[in-house]
């Protein structure tokens, strides 16, 4: 005996017993755990789950039965593990909140989006949804292989026939030995539009399958900051998408508040709100008077009262930044591939998808085709015997047995073993005429449906065929819209040639709403026009800046306290023509208190060229553009500013240019830009204009000897003065009047150099919009009033001024009326956008 068990004693180094040991432990927890096959996308877990309720006939149109039935069959049978895990996994399968499309159909409390748990299993009922029913469609055609259970009584799928990627469209999530996957939910329509294409061009790349797929699409809705790290995980496999979620800012009773109507996918409800109470609470976040949970059954609202003092658009922009609001999703699509592990591009996972169904397709025609020839040959036996009736019945009637009878009719008319056995199970009832006409229609419908299994076996083509007809059925009766938007981000552009150069127009409010709008959407009318409604504000913002760029330009915004900031043009939203357009502090990181004063487009950062600047006490300061080259997103100071000024006016210049200012009162100086030297960055800069008190400078300008100074006044009146008549003084002069200041016209809101060839756009303080010639404008002497340029509403003012140049190739029609023609103009409406 001791000798024995001393013969199974083995010696063994410990490291490599441990090392071999280790791996094979992990090998078990990725393939038998911890990680989905691409085929069908499920975890063993998920898929011993759908099994057994098939197994248990809970398929949708049947009641409910109770989950710890569901859990004690799959732990009996197939999964011996905890009772607890299997349910938690039955769970999740159930709650509309963490699948796209759920896979279990559940009747209780199955959780909730604010963290609460499930209650126990003994109190819920589950059955299978419609859609998982596809997953399981055809199992019992021998479409996929089953391997015994873990104690060999029973058997179970390996893999699920999927008749839709599963994989991509619910995602999914877990955490392997030394690896984890994370694979985001899609659009079940967008992925079966992206397989669809796959089978109609296989040598699509991943990036050219987000013409389909456009990203991930969660259950919770919600928000996607930019499309680089999708392109990047698509790529890849691996990237980080950036999720966000749905708030907007409303007016109640004279204050904002914010209403949060989405979240991000896998944020819980409750603990964002404990987190938002907590920074008020810490001071972290300012101007929360409160916070409360809305959220019914009719959908989230999560309310968020603010003070009267503070700028909403801040408020928000922290809630992004410092709480669960705008979190990362990071993918990392790590699935099984012939049980190894492997890191799948987006191409990757819909052709081992594919070639999936290509599989199951064949197997399927295969067991049919061996049902048809099995039942064919059957009814060839059953024929033989209506044709010989009187024969057949004598034999048996004959025969002492069975076997006799069996062996006589296989004899006699030369018949197979289940052949004759058919004909002795054939029924009296069976020997009309009428049914033989029966089989032999059924004979033949079966010879053409193996003579079409046969052809299905034989092409390639056809099977791709039917997986793309039975794709359009699965989309076109569980397919739906889209719920989580992609949204343009911080670099989300990586290909600037996908995006198309056109004349954009920009226009910002006063209180940081800015829009982008073609610069076709107004056209030009008679001078005196009433003009159109250019943008939705509210009773206290009007347009304070509206120029004309490409689309393609840096965007450099200087704010009254000196600082620039930087975007591109296409980056800033393209909304409709009245509304009021998207907060600035969701592109850029102003501060509060901050208000913008000036936007220079910019093609590039050019060492020859100039910013001048010009303050509205009447300082001007010269710097080299090149300068302002790195901008980081909390911006740069400009100009560094005395106390009690702010910055009226910017202009870019090569260095040789003359200036020229103009003040509320009408006065205004002329001056070359050499008598200002070139200064840094942070430089104050040096007397521009010698200001009376009470006086302030409105606007700067490049001198054209060629062309006009144009002025316009608050009450909508203008002309134009060539320039021959301001003379050249000294920087630092009181200067010259350059229109006669009345009651009837009001304080100068604008100077501008322009000529006959551009167009003037005016913007009321209401926010009303008119595109004029600048030569329907009428040339007068320096102590003119001007005429009507704008036809002012009791108690509106001309706010902002601003001249763009015509496009030959179009013309603008000018209505009878007067008014300004829009294109594709709808009804006025609201259409703000918060």
């Amino acid at each position: 005996m001791a000798e024995e068990q001393q013969s199974q004693i083995k010696e063994r180094d410990i490291g490599t017993e441990m090392r071999e040991s280790f791996l094979d432990y992990a090998m078990s927890i990725i393939v038998s755990r911890a990680l989905p096959d691409v085929r069908d996308g499920l975890k063993p877990v998920h898929r011993r789950i759908l099994y057994a309720m098939s197994e248990l006939g809970m398929t949708p149109d049947k009641p409910y039965k109770k989950s710890a039935r569901i859990v004690g069959e799959v732990i009996g049978k197939y999964h011996p593990h905890g009772d607890s895990a299997v349910y938690e996994t039955m769970v999740r399968m159930a709650q509309d909140f963490s699948l796209r499309y759920m896979l279990v159909d559940g009747h209780g409390n199955f959780g909730s989006i604010d963290g609460d748990m499930a209650a126990a299993m003994r109190y819920t009922e589950a059955r299978l949804s419609k859609i998982a029913t596809e997953l399981l469609r055809d199992l019992n055609k021998e479409t996929v292989d089953f391997a015994p259970n873990y104690d060999g009584e029973e058997k179970e799928p390996i893999v699920l026939p999927a008749r839709f990627p599963n994989l991509l469209v619910n995602g999914l999530s877990g955490i392997a030995v030394g690896m984890a996957t994370n694979i985001p939910p899609h659009n079940l329509t967008e992925v079966i539009n992206g397989v669809q294409a796959l089978i109609h061009n296989p040598e699509l790349t991943p990036l050219e399958l987000m013409d389909y797929i456009q990203g991930p699409d969660f259950p919770t809705s919600g928000l996607i900051l930019g499309r680089s790290g999708i392109r990047q995980a698509y790529a890849t496999g691996r990237g980080s998408v950036t999720m966000r979620a749905r708030a907007e800012i409303e007016e109640n009773g004279g204050k904002a508040r914010i209403i949060v109507h989405e979240l991000p996918y896998q944020v819980i409800k409750a603990r964002l709100v404990e987190k938002i109470a907590e920074l008020v609470r810490e001071k972290k976040i300012e101007g929360i008077t409160d916070l409360r949970d809305e959220s019914d059954r009719n959908g989230m609202r999560i309310v968020i009262e603010l003070r009267r003092d503070v700028n909403p658009s801040v408020v928000l922009n922290n809630l992004y930044k410092q709480t669960p609001m705008q979190s990362n999703f990071g993918v990392n699509m790590i699935a099984l591939v012939n049980n190894e592990p492997r890191i799948l591009n987006l191409r990757d996972m819909l052709y081992y998808y594919l070639q999936h169904q290509v599989e199951v397709i064949r197997r399927r025609t295969e067991y049919d085709l061996r049902k048809a020839e099995a039942r064919a040959h059957i009814l060839q036996g059953l024929i033989i015997a209506l044709d010989h009736i009187d024969e057949v019945i004598a034999l048996i009637r004959a025969s002492h047995s069975d076997e006799v009878a069996r062996n006589g009719l296989m004899e006699r008319f030369e018949l197979s073993y289940e052949q004759a056995q058919a004909i002795l199970d054939m029924r009296l009832r069976r020997l009309t005429g009428l049914e033989r006409e029966k089989l032999e229609e059924e004979f033949n419908e079966l010879m053409k449906k193996i003579a079409e299994y046969k052809e299905i076996l034989a092409s390639e083509q056809l099977v791709l065929q039917i997986i793309h007809e039975e794709l359009e059925e699965i989309k076109q009766k569980f397919g739906d819209e889209r719920r989580t938007e992609i949204t343009i981000g911080e670099d989300s552009i990586l290909d600037e040639d996908l995006i198309p150069r056109e004349d954009v127009i920009i226009t910002i409010t006063h209180s940081g709403y800015i829009k982008r709008l073609p610069a076709t959407t107004y056209r030009s009318q008679k001078r005196g026009g009433r003009g159109v409604m250019g943008m939705d504000t509210k009773e206290d913002d009007f347009v304070e800046h509206l120029f004309l760029t490409d689309s393609h330009h840096y965007l450099m915004i200087f704010t009254n306290k000196g600082k620039v900031y930087r975007i591109k043009a296409y980056e800033i939203p393209d909304l409709s023509r009245t509304a009021r357009g998207t907060p600035i502090i969701n592109l850029i990181q102003i501060e509060q208190g901050e208000t913008i004063n000036a936007v220079i487009p910019v093609e590039s950062f050019d060492s020859n060229q100039y910013l001048f600047f010009a303050t509205r006490q009447g300082i001007v300061k010269k710097t080299p553009l090149d300068d302002y080259v790195n901008i980081r997103k909390g911006g740069l100071i400009a100009i560094n500013l005395r106390e009690d000024d702010d910055l009226i006016g910017v202009r870019l210049t090569d260095g040789e240019q003359e200036v020229i200012m103009g003040t509320n009162t009408g006065m205004s100086i002329r001056f070359s830009e050499k008598d200002v030297r070139s200064m840094g960055r942070s430089a104050t800069g040096v007397k521009g204009i010698t200001l009376d008190e009470g006086n302030y400078v409105i606007d700067m300008d490049i001198v054209d000897e060629n062309n006009d100074v144009l002025i316009v006044t608050a009450k909508g009146y203008g002309k134009r003065t060539p320039t021959t008549e301001y003379r050249s003084q000294s920087r630092g002069g009181k200067g010259i009047k350059t229109i006669n200041v009345t009651e009837k016209n009001g304080a100068v809101v604008g100077l501008k150099i322009v000529q006959d060839e551009d167009d003037l756009m005016v913007i009321t303080a209401s926010g009303t919009i008119i595109r004029t010639s600048i030569a329907g404008i009428s040339q007068m002497g320096r102590y003119a009033q001007g005429v009507k340029v704008i036809n002012i509403r009791d108690e509106d003012t001309v706010s902002t001024v601003t001249r763009c140049s015509k496009n030959e190739e179009e013309t603008f029609p000018e209505d009878i009326d007067g008014e300004l023609s829009v294109e594709g103009a709808a009804p006025e409406v609201d259409g703000s956008t918060e």
